[in-house]
């Protein structure tokens, strides 16, 4: 009996609160298909859900922040007033996958008050486009509350279909540096973004977020089922955000597409970061750079002073002149400066950005460079010390400007939560996540004291891209996932699909400096690349940056002319973009136009299983016609062979845009094709 009326009880207060809850309003999107509500509950909290051609999308998900030092921005709400506007405008990126973007929307403003907090402020700002929505909290300067200290947020995303999950977990010691895991949504830990989802009607998501500035970076964590709540990167000093007067946070944002290769052509982030605030960035150029690197993942030189020394002026002047006989724009020199003997990792406590070791010249290397038409590619490594680095930082790009340098890779090589950040006071230094509030605030702060310099910035051991490229264009490329410096040592890449994964994972988020072209396919010691030297190419049209290195050793490039001369001809700034084929973990075909000729490059991969594709060719100009230049996996290629896995077969053929190619992936294979526009 007691049993019965417990239940009946609930069931009772669940109707009633079911009964109480308000709607605020809605807003779909241009096309309809989406439509987010907004409620309030009977308690004045806030809540949204999302459908999509009329079934339920996201269920209602939480909304408000909690406050370290007031009354929490939870509950008590009111609606104070309303605003839905349209937004339709096409613009022009400097650089990037595609030329022009289009940014479609309907927005919805939401003010609210606290009445029961002297009547506090605070703003919800939704923006729905065709594939996808973005939202933020927004609070204006107010008496009420001069000071936000933010702890964390109760914003929720919860998934209503069934779906599985593509993620890396957050808050790690490697950081961003993980194997893409594949899970029931249901059976996520702590993640970081983009998380990619797929429902079991064949949806695909992506959650994320947009315009990172001055704030935690967001992780997610499950709450139970599927539904997912955002959990923001800790500080080192109580509040995980403060703010001070009127601020806004990141957008909170979900792709939705019906097909992989539409997740990846959205532009929801890139759509919702400010316009460019740098104006003219023609000094940046797009383009490949070569490098003494490779060589110290294989242990063959080091970047500490000694015999073994590798960035020394006479092997930096070899990698030069390899440069100017190939075409390529660049010279990556790493271990040129000082400091990189003893234990550096997480303290740099001795680099110095303005010295040279004594073997390098760094005016002469520099000149010598210019007198070749080639350009040094700066290096910066920290160590994770933000601290020392910030006291460098503003000398070291005026040092770097002089001697023609206008890309700078910088480093933060540290364990999750061990860099070092400057003190307040600026007495000593305190341990803290790079992707803390602090950490963000330092990498914007880093890439706009760049841009004075007229130099672009290439980050590794980053914080997550969230789209910032549009605002500051010369933040042109990030590392921000497992690279392939793992194949070379230590923790090599295991899993054949991990590029794959990567396509509609992590390049959600922005470009990559993955560095593709490993045509030895070979680590240290008995370590193999799980790759045929066709996916080596493939990869310089499917992993987007616009600045790549081609980093293999010279003498490897002069072994194996035949693959080098794809990566040649590749560029790196395309005029548009198309994904063919699309499926997560299996298989990725893109196809992109060149910025400056009419020519097409396509590069496809797959996982571990080979495959037989059709690749249509609608995408040429119908009027043109072009030679393919193919490179594709021979009869025998197979990654796991010693010997095939180097089977890379060259053809030529003349094609028209109403024709079809057949496309032959070995396992752990690959494609790249090279579309010459001809004469007319």
């Amino acid at each position: 009996m007691l049993t019965r009326r417990l239940f009946a009880f609930l069931a009772l207060a669940f109707c009633t609160a079911a009964q109480a809850d308000e709607t605020l309003a809605t807003v779909s999107s241009p096309d309809k298909q989406l439509v987010v509500t907004l409620q309030l509950t009977g308690e004045g909290r806030l809540a949204y859900r999302v459908d999509r051609g009329g079934k339920p999308l996201v269920h209602a998900s939480r909304l408000g922040l909690l406050l370290a030092n007031a009354h929490q921005l939870d509950g008590g709400f009111k609606l104070v007033g309303q605003k839905t506007t349209d937004h339709d405008e096409t613009w022009e990126q400097p650089w990037g996958e595609s030329r022009r973007v289009r940014s479609h929307y309907r927005e919805l403003m939401l003010e609210l008050s606290q009445p029961g907090q002297g009547g506090r402020a605070m703003g919800l700002r939704f923006r729905v486009f065709d594939d996808g929505f973005g939202f933020r909290y927004e609070l204006p300067e107010q008496p009420q509350l001069p000071i936000a200290r933010i702890s964390d947020e109760l914003t929720e995303f919860d998934i209503a279909e069934p779906a599985t999950a593509w993620w890396i977990p957050a808050g790690e010691a490697l950081v961003l540096e993980y194997p893409v895991q594949r899970t029931p949504l249901a059976e996520v830990g702590l993640a970081n973004t983009p998380l990619t989802m797929r429902t079991r009607s064949g949806l695909h998501l992506a959650l994320h977020e947009a315009a990172l500035v001055d704030y935690a970076s967001m992780w997610v964590r499950k709450v139970g089922g599927q539904k997912l709540r955002a959990q923001l990167a800790p500080s080192a000093s109580g509040a995980t955000v403060f703010k001070q007067g009127a601020f806004a946070t990141p957008w909170r944002t979900l792709r939705v597409a019906t097909s992989a290769g539409a997740l990846y052509e959205s532009n929801l982030e890139l759509n919702l970061n400010e316009p460019n605030q740098l104006g003219d960035v023609s000094w940046f150029q797009p383009g490949k750079f070569v490098g003494v690197w490779w060589e110290m993942h294989l242990d063959r030189s080091s970047w500490s002073s000694g015999p073994k020394h590798g960035a020394t002026t006479a092997n930096t002047k070899r990698h030069i002149d390899f440069a100017a006989k190939h075409g390529f724009r660049g010279v990556l020199v790493e271990g040129w400066n000082l400091g990189w003997d003893g234990n550096w990792v997480g303290s740099a406590s001795s680099f110095d950005y303005l010295k040279s070791m004594p073997d390098f010249d760094l005016e002469a290397v520099a000149a010598y460079a210019k007198a070749k038409g080639v350009r040094l590619v700066g290096h910066h490594e920290t160590g994770g010390n933000v601290a020392r680095y910030e006291t460098q930082m503003d000398a070291a790009y005026a040092l770097y400007a002089k001697h023609g340098v206008d890309v700078v890779k910088s480093g933060y090589v540290t364990d999750a939560g061990t860099a070092q950040f400057a003190n307040a006071n600026g007495n000593g230094t305190h341990f803290g996540f790079t992707e803390s509030q602090e950490g963000v605030r330092h990498f914007v702060n880093a890439v706009r004291e760049a841009a004075r310099h007229k130099i672009a910035i290439d980050t590794h051991e980053p914080v997550k891209d969230t789209g910032l490229r549009r605002t500051w264009p010369n933040w042109v490329s990030r590392e921000g996932a497992r690279g392939q410096e793992f194949n070379a040592w230590g923790d090599p890449i295991n899993a054949v699909d991990h590029e794959v994964n990567l396509v509609f994972t992590r390049m959600l988020s922005g470009p990559m400096d993955y560095t593709p072209g490993i045509v030895s396919l070979d680590g240290a010691g008995d370590r193999k690349l799980n790759s045929t030297q066709a996916k080596q190419l493939a990869l310089y049209v499917v992993l987007y940056s616009p600045v790549v290195m081609v980093p293999d050793l010279i003498e490897h490039y002069e072994r194996w002319p035949q693959a080098f001369q794809f990566i040649k001809d590749v560029p790196t700034d395309w005029e548009t973009t198309k994904v063919i084929h699309g499926e997560l973990g299996e298989v990725a075909t893109i196809a992109r136009k060149d910025r400056r000729s009419e020519d097409w490059y396509v590069g496809a991969i797959t996982n571990g299983d080979g495959r037989r594709l059709t690749l249509s060719l609608g995408f040429l100009d119908p009027q043109r016609r072009y030679r393919a230049e193919i490179y594709r996996d021979g009869d025998q290629a197979d990654y796991r062979d010693a010997q095939h896995r180097f089977d890379l077969v060259t053809e030529q053929v003349t094609v028209k845009s109403t024709d079809t190619l057949p496309l032959r992936l070995a396992p752990g294979g690959g494609q790249a094709i090279r579309f010459l526009a001809l004469p007319r």
